[in-house]
């Protein structure tokens, strides 16, 4: 960004609203929104403390686990829409329901069926993720250009060497756009299901914190999760970046 002549840094509009944040919070207007200061300063405090180690281990559990299950069901399930018209037709309009429903409202029924430990935990953040991370790998298997799955059949490749050494390759880019983007969704999944479905890890802190109205303690555990997925979005995003010449190969 350019302002007079001179190039301001993107991050400069985090300082700019932080500055306000600050000034709104020492007005003291409402007790929700604690001077920025304060809450950063609760943040160096809960961080190092057990409770918070506890609840990260336990959310770090249900959230990696979701997300693994995600990505080796979403990855090979959307390959397979890219490349067949029929489980594409089958599947897709249920893709695109699940991706924009309300999903939060899908929880019970998981709860339901399978009672209100981490297994529902897990399964709510797989139900957060999925569907991005299928859309993605199917779109990146469609753009691949036929001549690479025809050369492949010429050398007698079979389906899975095909998939292994074709699909996944050239549609690299798009996969991990997909896992980028379901990881962050992800972030909301785990602690819905932690708030929803049994009031362990971080769910459980907020929780606390909410009925209390501990408010500093609130958002500082926020800005963790804001940095967590700010973290994870980084870093697929260069990553991302590295293996865009594999799109090339496709044209």
């Amino acid at each position: 960004m350019i302002i007079a002549g001179y190039r301001i840094p993107l991050f400069a509009s985090l300082l700019v609203w932080g500055l306000i944040w600050e000034l709104f919070g020492q007005l003291g207007a409402t007790l929700v929104v604690p001077p920025l200061s304060a809450v950063l300063d609760r943040m160096v405090e809960i961080v190092p403390t057990k409770v918070f180690a506890s609840a990260l281990w336990i959310t770090g559990k249900a959230f990696f686990a979701g997300v693994l299950i995600a990505v080796l069901v979403g990855v090979p399930l959307g390959v397979c829409m890219g490349r067949s018209v029929i489980m594409d037709r089958l599947l897709l309009p249920w893709v695109n329901l699940f991706l924009s429903a309300p999903l939060t409202a899908l929880v019970p029924v998981i709860m339901v069926l399978f009672g209100f430990g981490q297994t529902t935990i897990i399964l709510t953040v797989v139900l957060f993720a999925i569907w991005i991370i299928v859309l993605d790998a199917r779109a990146g298997v469609r753009a691949i250009s036929p001549s690479l799955v025809e050369m492949a059949h010429s050398f007698g490749a079979t389906r899975w060497q095909a998939f292994r050494h074709i699909y996944m390759w050239a549609a690299l880019p798009e996969i991990l756009s997909g896992v980028r983007l379901g990881m962050i969704r992800a972030v909301k999944g785990v602690v819905i299901g932690q708030l929803l479905v049994s009031i362990v890890g971080f769910g459980r802190l907020f929780e606390l914190y909410s009925s209390r109205f501990l408010m500093e303690h609130f958002w500082a555990l926020l800005f963790v999760l804001f940095a967590f997925a700010f973290a994870i979005n980084e870093g697929l995003a260069w990553l991302e970046r590295k293996v865009e010449y594999y799109a090339a190969s496709r044209g």
